[in-house]
């Protein structure tokens, strides 16, 4: 006869997903509920076994009548138990655990005689005895994993001794998993949403642990004996080392088809036999602590003394964070599963790795304690590792905050399903290893993650581009040399940039403040100190600063071409691979440090594992940060004084020159007008062309309006075509650039209709690509409502073959479906059969309860109204069906590739037309920027004199067009018919820092090919602006404030042109008044005189103005004010005119900010006695007064050098300058 205990085994309910509620009328007075089961003494004993009474054989036609009435026990009354949460862990199946229960409704099981037993033997499983349990010692912990996540779905209880050897249940409750990372409730619903029990995977093969089912029938509880004291507590959530585990050897049918469920009576038909054995603890071991509580250094060593694969410990010169030594014997005692996990995690130490386990990406040890202090995500345990989880659906939300708090994240992914493996093993038998390491899923790492290296549409937060730059400099002639590599990972956009730069690294500087890189890959010890100074001032705090070993991880130019030679990203079918390189990257071959730059880009992209999808793309280009040919040159520290990309106030984009113009409709179209705005054009031609355009686009507003309502919601395609070719691209998204190149073919019919002609417009629509023809192979290749709504590329039948194969093979398993149905319906005489899925076990045939069925049907599943089994040519046809979708599934997978592959073929094409559209969207965005600048507003006139000129009347500030609704108008003339220079005093707060603005980007605004918010502009192409504004120290660069003057300075000296536009805002306030005056006057006169640039010069000292009133290239201006000398107060009038401010008025300024009266009388005082650069010019005065002429100190000078070295000492344009001086004496 059976034993008690394999009945317990065989018949161990799965825990139900739903909760039901007993019948009514089986309720009694002794029924607990939820506060009292918990409200009960845990230290109560556990409740004695009942008496052994023999069974019953129960008749065939019983089950199916229903006729069958249990005999009841008076010892043993059933009553419904009180529903407690269950645990969400793997649980021991001790005392506590309900035994011989039905599977679906919860009745005890009786024991079999022996004549039941012997017409069952047959269905037993082969070398499995039918004798008394037995036992195995404990078992060691491993890390063997389920290697099918279904592959209890289709066999019927009785297969609980399959494979040799019985199972234990392993019990999910998906209250607990709901919360078990502390997740909002839609992350709950996802989760429940798909196999919960996914969650909790078995740590074992699946030969180790059956996955519970879900949504079964509440079970009622036993009804315990009299002398039983109330149930102690749920078992705890972890299983602890000292529970010893059983396992029980099984026989006999399904429990299930032995018994009848009646709702009106909830007793057994036997009490159960007395011979149940009760696994006992060891109450004198103690029990293992949670790895969760204690830290990993306790359970890996290693970890203690940390050192990277090399053996370098923290500090050293060549330690690299990456990676992290494991000791040889530590490998030796990991589970198949820790190996698998480390191989990975020891070469990316430094990233955060999302380790997929079935429907979750799992965190463990060091990586979980981050995910648990950033994030509180819930910290549990995998058997030897700490551990926190986040859902599959949820990854995206999840790896962008762990990116965006400036960490790596590694994805690693499982490469099959448990299904694919099994199939796999079946049919390769002979590769396939013996042993736990083949019970582990094939796992891979699937990409490393950085927040300058996205190329996921769904993470990037920001349509502006993300550099990460690859840097190598060399000292060539005494002078620094610079390789330099960067990529828009998003777009796959290479570019490539090598010079020489001078001293202050001017170009380096400008190409960083440019770019604004988010990662930066330097080779180790081999940069200057300067450029780490310049790369930290223009640098976000978060970018990231990667440090790369000379040639073996930042390879030299010779590595690198031998890497792109043997990775074949270029082919050619019928010359040298070399001339399939794109024109650039060939180039470059010959240039030895953009060439080492870009094989450390290289390297770096190959560890993220994106390398191939964006080289291979060939989208490389030149970049010249400083295009002094065509472009006005705008250098880093301008673009940090003019704010022309974030203010100096908060770092944000209000009140910016770019926020300003920013009218594009398109993600790629605001990318591109960045670009304009970095470089502003320097040819009128050029300037006037787009100019041209701007008007003809203001005088059809209906174009432009039909173009922007048009493409308002055009998809980001730039990036999306990059992640077509890379093969990593959903479905919808694909469907999304088809239908947006759709819409922009349509778009340019439009505009071919009244934009054609020889125009910029009329160049741009006649040279976009044929879209027609283009889009044409792909309105019918395959069916766009399943793609748009399931996610699946369905091709039309006859465009894949291999498709429509598998496609007629599944259809083929499902028709064979359909006969058994009718078959069954056919021999049952019954239409009530029907085919029902139950979680993972799908196809059950359902049937009435009073309908009686071939003893060959096996009993899966039951309710109170019908019985659901599978019959043996079922679960073949299920298991086939199985099989087929999982192929059909691959070769989808497949499909969808060649369809990207196939749309690949045309990426120059798809490129050009995203090109155009930018092109056209930033035209439209300057026309949009033009209108809305008010009255008045102008276009811009370009001159061609040789002499520079600037000319605004009645300029108003564009960017303060929206905050100010008064802002006073003003002049400005500089060159042309007056002097190049206007020194400008005036008052503190009086408005000189935003003449000298304002005047800078009316220039850029004209030259981008904007109109201007004036009466009237006339202007020569300026080639460059240069600046020098504000009092700034730089602490970490150990500069200071008058240091960070004179460097910019510096650069103005020696760099600027007469072309050039130059503004000086209080040079010499660094230092002392003798020290600061004498450089602001040798500056001064030096561009004046020798450069010949226009430009301002704002200064308090009044001294100069003395100075230079008879310079010819020199004009006093001031910031007209009103003073009220009782009050000390000033008003503004914020209005250039001619002369010399009376003074700086400081004082008074001090007493409108609140300073005390005598600290202000003390303070007059001193500037009387002291002030340097008055009594300076007083002296001046008394000379003149006495019939004298004062030579000022600048003619001296000059007149000094032509005497020592003749027209060299000041050149041709000082000599000239100096005669006018003369002259004007």
């Amino acid at each position: 006869m059976v034993s008690s205990q394999e009945k317990t085994a065989m018949s161990t309910p799965r825990p139900s997903s739903q909760k039901k509620t007993p019948a009514s009328g089986s309720q009694n007075k002794t029924q607990r509920s939820i506060m009292g089961f918990f409200k009960k003494s845990n230290d109560s004993p556990s409740p004695a076994p009942p008496e052994n009474i023999s069974a019953q054989k129960t008749p065939a036609s019983a089950l199916s009548k229903g006729g069958f009435r249990p005999r009841v026990s008076s010892t043993l009354t059933p009553q419904p138990s009180s529903d407690y949460p269950e645990p969400s862990s793997p649980i021991q199946m001790d005392e506590r655990a309900e035994k011989g229960k039905n599977k679906e409704n919860g009745l005890h099981t009786p024991g079999l005689s022996s004549d039941v037993e012997a017409n069952h033997s047959s269905s037993e499983v082969a070398g499995v005895a039918t004798g008394s349990p037995s036992r195995k010692a404990k078992k060691t912990i491993n890390y063997a994993e389920s290697d099918d996540d279904s592959s209890d779905a289709i066999e019927p209880i009785v297969n609980n001794a399959r494979k040799g050897r019985a199972v234990k249940r392993r019990r999910v409750s998906l209250e607990d998993s709901d919360d078990e990372f502390g997740l909002d409730d839609a992350t709950q619903a996802a989760m429940l949403a798909d196999d919960m029990d996914d969650f909790i995977a078995p740590d074992d093969s699946d030969e180790d642990a059956i996955r519970p089912q879900k949504r079964k029938r509440q079970q009622p509880a036993k009804q315990k004996s009299k002398a039983s004291p109330p149930r102690s507590s749920p078992p705890p959530l972890v299983k602890e080392e000292d529970e010893a585990e059983e396992d029980v050897v099984m026989a006999g049918t399904s429990t299930a088809q032995q018994w009848t469920y009646d709702p009106e009576n909830l007793e057994p038909l036997n009490p159960r036999p007395a011979a149940t054995a009760v696994v006992k603890k060891d109450v004198n071991k103690v029990s293992k602590a949670k790895p969760s509580a204690s830290e990993p250094e306790k359970r890996y060593p290693w970890l203690a003394n940390i050192q990277d694969a090399d053996r370098n410990p923290p500090g050293h010169p060549d330690y690299n964070p990456s990676t992290v030594y494991i000791p040889p014997q530590a490998w030796n005692d990991f589970s198949p599963f820790e190996k698998q996990y480390w191989e990975i995690k020891y070469k990316f130490w430094d990233s955060v790795v999302f380790f997929k386990k079935g429907k979750f990406y799992e965190l463990y040890e060091n990586d979980a304690t981050i995910g648990h202090q950033l994030f509180d995500l819930k910290l549990t345990d995998r058997v030897n590792m700490r551990m926190v989880g986040v859902p599959e659906a949820s990854l995206d939300m999840w790896a962008s905050q762990f990116v965006a708090k400036g960490y790596k994240v590694a994805r690693v992914d499982q490469m099959e399903s448990a299904l694919a493996k099994e199939m796999r093993e079946r049919d390769d038998k002979a590769t396939v290893k013996k042993g736990k390491e083949n019970k582990v899923i094939r796992r891979e790492l699937a990409a490393v993650l950085t927040a300058a290296t996205l190329v996921d549409p769904g993470m990037l937060q920001n349509e502006m581009s993300t550099y990460c730059m690859a840097i190598k400099e060399i000292d060539r002639d005494n002078r620094p040399a610079f390789g330099i590599a960067f990529v828009d990972c998003a777009t796959a956009q290479f570019q490539l940039c090598e010079f020489t730069d001078d001293v202050d690294l001017t170009k380096f500087e400008t190409l960083i403040a440019q770019m604004r890189p988010g990662e930066l890959l330097l080779e180790k010890s081999c940069l200057s100190a300067k450029a780490m100074r310049i790369l930290k001032n223009n640098t976000a705090p978060m970018t990231r600063w990667e440090y790369l070993k000379p040639n073996k991880e930042f390879w030299s130019a010779e590595i690198a071409v031998r890497e792109i030679d043997s990775a074949k990203y270029f082919k050619s079918p019928t010359e040298d691979d070399i001339q399939a390189w794109p024109p650039v990257l060939r180039e470059a071959r010959e240039q030895e440090l953009v060439m080492s730059a870009f094989g450390a880009l290289l390297y770096y992209l190959r560890t993220l594992k994106i390398e191939s999808e964006l080289v291979s793309l060939g989208n490389f280009e030149w970049y010249d940060p400083i295009r002094q040919a065509t472009n006005l040159v705008l250098d880093g520290q301008s673009l940090i004084n003019l704010e022309i990309f974030a203010n100096t106030f908060d770092g944000s984009t209000d009140g910016t020159l770019f926020s300003m113009l920013n009218r594009c409709v398109t993600p790629f179209g605001k990318r591109l007008l960045r670009q304009w705005v970095c470089h502003p054009l320097a040819d009128a031609k050029a300037i006037n062309a787009r100019l041209d355009a701007v008007d003809s686009l203001n005088a059809d507003p209906n174009t432009m309006d039909n173009f922007t309502s048009s493409l308002t919601k055009l998809p980001d395609l730039e990036r999306l075509i990059s992640r077509i070719h890379a093969g990593r691209c959903k479905a919808q998204d694909f469907l999304k650039v088809l239908e947006g190149f759709e819409q922009i073919e349509y778009t340019m019919s439009l505009l071919k209709q009244v934009g054609e002609g020889e125009g910029v417009i009329g160049q741009l629509v006649s040279a976009m690509p044929d879209l027609l023809a283009l889009l044409e192979k792909w309105k019918s290749s395959f069916d766009r409502d399943i793609a748009r709504n399931e996610g699946i590329l369905v091709p039309a039948p006859g465009v894949e073959d291999d498709f429509d194969g598998s496609q007629e093979a599944v259809d083929g398993c499902l028709a064979d479906l359909q006969q058994l149905l009718k078959r069954a319906r056919k021999e049952l005489g019954t239409t009530s059969v029907e085919f029902r899925d139950n979680g993972k076990e799908i196809y059950q045939l359902e049937v009435p309860k009073k309908i009686k069925v071939p003893s060959s049907w096996d009993q899966m599943s039951a309710t109170a109204k019908v019985t659901r089994y599978y019959t043996p040519e079922l679960r073949k046809l299920v298991r086939a069906l199985q099989e087929a979708q999982e192929t059909h599934g691959q070769i989808v997978r497949e499909v969808a590739g060649r369809f990207y592959k196939r749309f690949s073929e045309d990426y120059s094409d798809w490129l050009a037309a995203i090109k155009i559209v930018a092109q056209l969207d930033c035209l439209i965005s300057l026309a949009k920027a033009s209108s809305s600048l008010g009255h008045p507003s102008c276009r811009p006139i370009f001159s061609e004199s040789k002499r520079t000129v600037v000319e605004f009347e009645e300029l108003r500030h564009p960017c303060m067009l929206n905050s100010v609704d008064n802002f006073i108008p003003n002049d400005i003339k500089l060159g042309g018919n007056t002097p190049n220079i206007d020194l400008l005093t005036g008052a503190n707060a009086a408005g000189k820092s935003t003449i000298l603005r304002m005047t800078c980007i009316a220039v850029i605004l004209a030259q981008i090919g904007c109109h201007l918010p004036c009466t009237s502009a006339t202007l020569t192409p300026i080639n460059r602006i240069m600046s020098r504004l504000g009092a700034n120290d730089n602490i970490f660069a150990a500069q200071s404030t008058f240091f960070v003057e004179l460097s910019e300075t510096q650069k103005i000296l020696s760099e600027a042109t007469p072309r050039s536009l130059v503004i000086l805002d209080e040079l010499g306030r660094g230092t002392s008044s003798y020290d600061g005056v004498a450089v602001a006057q040798a500056v001064l006169h030096d561009i004046a005189s020798r450069v010949g640039c226009v430009g301002f010069f704002a200064t308090h000292y009044r001294s100069l103005a003395k100075e230079f009133e008879t310079h010819p290239e020199v004009q006093n201006k001031r910031m007209a004010i009103q003073v009220d000398e009782g009050d000390k107060n000033i008003t503004f009038l914020y209005k250039l005119e001619d002369g010399v401010a009376e003074g700086s008025f400081g004082m008074h300024c001090a007493a409108m900010c609140g300073i005390p009266d005598k600290v202000i009388r003390n303070a007059e005082v001193a500037a009387e006695k002291w002030e340097h650069t008055s009594r300076l010019g007083e002296r001046m005065e008394i000379k003149k007064e006495e019939g004298g002429v004062y030579v000022p100190l600048g003619v001296q000078s000059d007149v000094a050098w032509i005497l020592r070295e003749g027209l060299e000492g000041v050149g041709e344009r000082g000599l000239e300058v100096l005669l006018r001086g003369i002259e004007g004496l």
